[in-house]
């Protein structure tokens, strides 16, 4: 198996952002995506993404079989958002594993949730999202979105085995299309994917990162 690296990882807090000042857009205008509503929040961040990550989406939409869809289900997290639920998870691990050093409960915590420093979603390099069938119906990856590792018994890393056979070829499938597309995924996480991002272009031997943390414009139009 291929070394999963997390995202307290040093190697990717050191890759430099240049940032691209692309915008954040809304998923929804258009109608071209399946947009789930369990995330929504009073300014609709949750279904905003920059540009270049929507029209990856939409290219890797186009490559799965009829009958298929993506169904997506958050975007953008405000940074401060981010931190809430960083520091939430640590103060549970911290709770649970009373031994563990500062350096344990950060990189434990971090499989779950990204460090809000260089977190995907507050840049809008990320997406959460699964597979539904043609009416719109979640397809079965082998766990709940955002189960966190101890709930889930390791199964939601992408490439678990503890799951059965068709949730296994359901990822299979999300994970050769969204690749296609040029998105990274996140292994400890099978539903998040992610361009532009500092762990993106780590992952992809890219120099430096398109898209940095960044607020929501609520002058947006």
């Amino acid at each position: 198996m291929n070394e999963i690296v997390l995202m307290s990882d040093p190697r990717v807090a050191a890759i430099p952002v240049i940032e691209s000042g692309e915008r954040l857009v809304d998923v929804r205008i258009g109608g071209r995506l399946l947009v789930d509503t369990r995330k929504q929040d009073p300014a609709d961040a949750f279904a905003h993404l920059r540009e270049g990550v929507l029209e990856r989406l939409l290219t890797a939409q186009t490559l799965l079989p009829a009958g298929m869809r993506l169904l997506f289900v958050e975007g953008y997290r405000p940074p401060s958002l981010q931190q809430e639920y960083f520091e939430e998870y640590a103060g549970r691990l911290r709770a649970d594993n009373p031994g563990w050093s500062s350096h344990q409960i950060h990189s434990a915590a971090s499989r779950y949730v990204s460090p809000p420093d260089i977190a995907p979603h507050s840049a809008g390099a990320a997406v959460d999202l699964t597979l539904a069938d043609a009416d719109g119906y979640e397809l079965d990856l082998g766990t709940r979105m955002n189960a966190d590792p101890e709930e889930s018994a390791g199964a939601c890393y992408t490439h678990a085995t503890n799951i059965t056979d068709e949730a296994r070829a359901h990822r299979k499938l999300l994970c050769t299309v969204l690749t296609a597309a040029g998105l990274v995924n996140y292994p400890t996480e099978w539903w998040h994917w992610s361009f532009g991002d500092r762990y993106a272009a780590l992952t992809a031997g890219e120099a430096a990162a398109l898209y940095g943390p960044k607020e929501l414009d609520a002058r947006r139009g």
